[in-house]
């Protein structure tokens, strides 16, 4: 074994042992959780040598046998089910299942394709992370952590129950199983992006307060403050610098998740309004959507209820992310001008007035192909929730008083 190798290994070895729950130090261990996740699931096609995201070979051939066995299956199933006329007889719930293999086979293959895209944007991220303090990894270990163990454990509750009760083969439990942990761990994926790029704005700002401080109390003194405001004017740009790199990263992060994005929308809706529907048949007149026995007749209410929950939470995570870092961008603009109005010095001013425009000319805004991720989203979608839940409880009062 060479000596580089053997300095490689020291290092990774080093990382996994530094490595704890909810005490990230750095972008690998800040996001170990999700990428042990994605490799499990054949999604992440990569290594970490000295700090630097590689393909793998071996992985990327685990990758695309992963994803092969995925579509193959997929089209085994839309085959038996929704071709042949041996699956399901209610047409609403052939275009509820339609809907989520049709959307899961898309995520795949977009998933597989831009890999690549990925791999850089990873690589992006984490040398923009880096200048970030120890405290903000604290923190946000915290967040990330415990929604993606408790996502997938919250998931996992659901499914297994319900699909081990289902008279269905044991090949479409799998699929649907592996398809929504799919789904599930790269929208986690996507909101840790947005809220490591969140941090990194929250860092600027921070460090633009520190700067109006500064010169307010070297104001005082004419001499000092001619002296502070060479080494004011040197981090402004550099801070200038840094928000253009993130803004850009902004930029790519929505150009690679916009079609996954785009495609976990369409199925919120999709599953949350089928749900309803489903819910309503359930109250009315006692139809079941799948072949059950006796012992699914008493869990089947708390399934759709579960599911509409699971579906509105996920939602609510990613547009919290989104909404949050496109404010915490806004508010690097008003600390700027916070910052114009506390100085004195000409070159600072012009400085802090290219720094503004610049930020004016950056779009922050966390999107799908167009489609703004934002509250007005969850408020739509809240409305379904509630009329879900209101049916669900005039039906329970029903099941009461009967």
């Amino acid at each position: 074994m060479t000596s580089s190798s053997k300095l490689q290994r020291r290092a990774n070895d080093k990382i996994r042992k530094r490595w704890q729950l909810f005490h990230a130090t750095d972008f690998e261990s800040l996001m170990y959780p999700t990428f042990t996740f994605c490799y499990i699931l054949g999604i992440f096609p990569y290594k970490i040598n000295s700090s630097v995201f590689e393909t793998s070979t071996l992985r990327y051939i685990f990758s695309t046998i992963i994803t092969c066995v995925y579509l193959i299956s997929l089209l085994y199933i839309i085959y038996v089910y929704e071709i042949s006329g041996n699956g399901y007889k209610i047409i609403p719930r052939i275009l509820n299942r339609s809907c989520f293999y049709i959307l899961s086979g898309f995520i795949a293959i977009i998933t597989y394709i831009l890999s690549g895209p990925r791999m850089r944007l990873l690589q992006t991220i984490k040398e923009i992370s880096s200048k970030l303090p120890s405290e903000s990894y604290q923190k946000l270990s915290k967040l990330i952590h415990t929604k993606d163990l408790l996502g997938s454990f919250f998931l996992i509750i659901i499914q297994l129950p319900i699909y081990f009760n289902v008279n269905v083969p044991i090949t479409t439990k799998i699929f649907v199983i592996y398809a929504s942990q799919m789904i599930l761990h790269m929208d986690m994926l996507y909101m840790n992006c947005v809220c490591i790029l969140k941090a990194c704005f929250k860092g600027i700002n921070d460090n633009l307060e520190n700067m109006q401080e500064h010169t307010m109390v070297y104001h005082l003194d004419k001499i000092c403050y001619k002296q502070r405001s060479s080494f004011l004017l040197i981090e402004l740009k550099t801070l200038k610098k840094q928000h253009l790199m993130i803004s850009n990263t902004v930029q790519m992060l929505n150009m690679i998740f916009s079609l996954q994005l785009l495609a976990t929308i369409i199925m919120t809706f999709t599953q949350i309004t089928f749900t309803l529907y489903f819910y309503v048949l359930y109250w009315q007149i006692n139809i079941f959507v799948f072949n059950i026995d006796n012992i699914y007749n008493y869990m089947y209410p708390i399934f759709l209820k579960m599911c509409t929950i699971y579906y509105f939470i996920k939602l609510t995570f990613v547009v919290w992310a989104c909404e949050t870092g496109k404010d915490q961008a806004l508010q690097i603009g008003i600390t700027v001008h916070d910052v114009l109005n506390s100085v004195d010095d000409n070159e600072i001013k012009r400085e802090l007035q290219m720094f503004s425009l610049q930020i004016m000319h950056c779009d922050n805004t966390f999107s799908a192909k167009g489609f703004t991720v934002d509250a007005t989203l969850l408020a739509s979608v809240n409305y379904l929730v509630i009329i879900c839940f209101y049916v669900s409880q005039i039906h329970f009062f029903k099941f009461i008083f009967r």
